[in-house]
């Protein structure tokens, strides 16, 4: 028989990804954001709620690591089924993830959990012992990765939490990890120029990007709490969008006027007063993500679709360590996509982002195993 139970009556679980204020509803807000069971049952359900205009959002659902089922959530409360007449004596170990990111053009936009429906019960969820943040763009929020190569619409059915260098990596490592990406988004500004497309603007938010007076309620834009989980390694993905940006026509402020571009002389070549800008601001976020997380190990990792900001992102780094003398940054330059691992929306599918993950899951199990970080 099915009993009905509220998240506040459920002792065991694990929450991925950032959270707000409340509890029950729980709001998954980010990429990879979710919440995970030990259930011990024959069969279990998840009741979610969905709200958007436009950008409706999708989950994955994973048994025992295995990705069974991937659906949209329509407006409204409703039960999705993770499992049903399985053997009810055996342990089983399922996740809801969110697909698709933070949609910051879509007020609307959530998605919460409020409690279960099973004929079993639940068993302790461990911490893994290594945990990766990853701050990206719409790489990191796995926009293409799933869908035809032909596919265009800038629309939610094209993001992917699990076709994802992201989660591959965490799984190959086995680690628990949290995403914040947004497509389009940069260090600077966004692809087409607007500097309130940066990423670091919204670094110290729960999920800044999440507009709205719900998302408000739901405590998307309190400041997070940066010692409730503590990353080892942080993974930073990001510059893609800054380059994008010099090819782009300027961006113009319609309250104030001001226009903003990032500009290229007649040869192509960038200039050095706009450059020196992402330097600067590749500086500042540094010393952001360390401020907030002094203990965590820093990775830049760049050039899935090609290295142009590559001298550019290595003297922020430089620089930064000039001021700092902090040592544990480093870059790593990412295998960039070929024509095979091209996926939907000329972006990035599950080959490249499975290479991606190849060569960062090899680099961070070299910084575990330095002595400085004494991870086992």
């Amino acid at each position: 028989m099915l009993s009905t139970i509220s998240l506040n009556d459920i002792e065991n679980y694990k929450i991925h990804g950032r959270i707000g204020k409340t509890r029950n509803p729980l709001a998954l807000f980010w990429t990879g954001s979710g919440i995970e069971f030990n259930s011990k049952a024959s069969e279990l359900w998840i009741e979610v709620e969905a709200d958007y205009e436009v950008y409706e959002p999708w989950i994955s659902i994973l048994v025992n690591d295995a990705w069974v089922s991937r659906q949209m959530i329509t407006k409204g409360r409703q039960w999705v089924c993770a499992f049903r007449n399985m053997d009810a004596q055996k342990p089983k170990n399922v996740k809801i993830i969110k697909d698709v990111q933070a949609m910051s053009g879509d007020n609307s936009h959530c998605l919460l959990v409020h409690g279960v429906r099973t004929d079993g019960s639940f068993l302790p969820v461990e911490d893994k012992e290594l945990k990766l943040e990853f701050i990206g763009d719409s790489i990191t929020s796995g926009e293409g990765t799933i869908g035809a190569k032909s596919e265009e619409e800038w629309i939610s059915m094209w993001f992917s939490s699990q076709n994802n260098y992201t989660a591959m990596a965490a799984k190959d490592l086995l680690a628990d990890y949290r995403i914040i990406s947004q497509s389009g988004f940069g260090v600077h500004s966004s692809w087409d120029n607007n500097p309130a497309g940066a990423i670091p603007l919204y670094y110290k938010e729960v999920c800044g990007l999440a507009s709205g007076d719900k998302n408000a309620l739901l405590g998307a834009q309190d400041l997070n709490d940066f010692f409730a989980w503590t990353p080892n390694i942080i993974v930073i993905n990001l510059g893609t969008n800054d380059a994008g940006a010099f090819s782009s026509p300027e961006w113009k402020d319609e309250k104030t006027g001001k226009v903003f571009q990032q500009r290229c002389h007649e040869d192509g070549s960038y200039y050095q007063e706009d450059t020196d800008k992402f330097i600067e601001s590749t500086v500042n976020f540094l010393n952001l993500v360390r401020t907030c997380n002094p203990e965590s190990y820093i990775l830049w990792a760049y050039g899935i679709l090609g290295t142009p900001m590559l001298p550019f992102i290595k003297e922020g780094i430089r620089k930064y360590q000039e001021d700092t003398q902090d040592t544990w940054v480093s870059l790593l330059v990412l295998p960039e996509m070929t024509p095979e691992g091209t996926g939907a929306r000329t972006h990035p599918g599950v080959g490249a982002h499975r290479a991606a993950a190849d060569a960062l899951v090899m680099e961070i199990e070299k910084i575990v195993k330095s002595e400085e970080m004494q991870i086992k």
